[in-house]
């Protein structure tokens, strides 16, 4: 029976890649010589350091565009709020990545009112979908393309 895998994650090795090009971005630009600002990534976190409020936001662009252009969607990132301490100002970027239980069973209950001849089902992190017809999950997978829902989704381990 065919089936695939509806997941979100992001490539942990693009996302070192993309910071490792905003950090020497950072090192090249006009408007940041002298002053110490930096990207640190750390697991799913990235730091985002600098000197006033004004620079964190450019290099939060910076960090947004270099992540895209390494095909890193910044619908799975989520940006906390400001901390000053003491002369430094910093934020941080976390890279989110799994499907929480809340937006799986949105997911679930999407297929289900198309009523299309699939089943699904949550597994952990990510909903399995099955059907009889090669066809009928192509449909599902378009439909959820076309669905505006707050995570990037990817669909994966497709079996026939």
């Amino acid at each position: 029976m065919p089936s695939f895998d509806i997941v979100s994650e992001y490539d942990q090795h693009e996302a070192r890649n993309a910071v490792d090009q905003a950090n020497k971005e950072i090192t090249t630009r006009f408007d940041f010589k002298g002053v110490d600002a930096s990207f640190v990534l750390n697991d799913d976190a990235i730091t985002v350091k600098a000197a006033v409020e004004f620079q964190l936001q450019q290099m939060s662009d910076i960090l947004q565009a270099k992540l895209v252009k390494r095909g890193i969607d910044i619908a799975c990132m989520e940006l906390s709020d400001v901390q000053a301490r003491g002369k430094t100002v910093s934020q941080i970027a976390t890279l989110k990545q799994g499907l929480d239980t809340l937006l799986a069973k949105k997911i679930v209950k999407l297929i289900k009112d198309k009523k299309l001849k699939v089943q699904s089902a949550i597994q952990g992190e990510k909903v399995r979908v099955t059907g009889k017809k090669r066809d009928d999950l192509q449909q599902v997978m378009a439909m959820l393309k076309a669905e505006k829902l707050d995570m990037p989704l990817q669909f994966d381990n497709f079996r026939d």
